[in-house]
């Protein structure tokens, strides 16, 4: 089976992604990880890819397009895989149908994560990382123990530059701005099924179970 979530941040998308593959042998194909991890290494790409990130704007289409056609292409891919955080423009959702093609392998279902902006707002604004070990924790709805440390190892909670509200909502306008023609591009092939995802995550999940057609 071959999907994409679509959605804005901090809708769940990777969170539900992530549980699906895992129940379904899928491939999670993240290029917000694949980006992050670019960040981290100090890559020329990714230091490219952090001016964009950290002010809340959408990566320029050449540093994403070539990562997941290699990606589509890996052997792990090969039973299946759940697209998160791409395609996110018409641009990109062309070069996909381009990529698809010369695979003849087309998608099957594009899922839709609808939520609304201070809900997203909530959540990314509250996550906190662990400088040493990149474990996650929310002040709200997964507090660590001992205040500003992390768990695991001791280490020091940060929020991340993307995580703080005022990108949040730049983030949440771009997408708008950008991304949201999607929907109507997706649905006149007749592959988007739109999914409420504010409520719980087992609530969620079995909604993109149905939305997909997996039981």
């Amino acid at each position: 089976m071959r999907l994409v979530f679509l959605g804005p941040p901090g809708a769940g998308k990777g969170t539900q992604a992530s549980r699906l593959a895992a129940d379904h042998g899928l491939c999670q194909v993240s290029t917000g990880d694949i980006l992050r991890q670019a960040v981290a290494n100090g890559t020329p790409m990714g230091r490219k890819a952090r001016e964009f990130m950290d002010a809340g704007r959408l990566v320029p289409d050449e540093v994403v397009i070539g990562i997941v056609r290699d990606k589509l292409a890996a052997p792990e891919c090969a039973k299946g895989y759940i697209l998160d955080g791409f395609p996110r423009t018409s641009g990109q959702a062309r070069a996909l149908d381009d990529i698809l093609l010369d695979f003849s392998a087309p998608l099957d279902r594009v899922a839709a994560f609808v939520v609304d902006e201070n809900s997203v707002v909530e959540r990314l604004s509250g996550r906190r990382t662990c400088s040493a070990c990149q474990a996650m924790f929310h002040v709200k709805f997964a507090p660590p123990k001992a205040g500003g440390q992390c768990d695991r190892c001791g280490g020091t909670l940060v929020q991340r530059d993307d995580d703080r509200e005022e990108v949040i909502r730049k983030r949440l306008s771009v997408y708008a701005e950008s991304t949201r023609p999607l929907l109507d591009y997706y649905r006149q092939q007749g592959l988007l099924t739109e999914v409420s995802a504010g409520g719980a995550v087992d609530v969620v999940y079995a909604a993109v179970k149905a939305a997909v057609g997996i039981r």
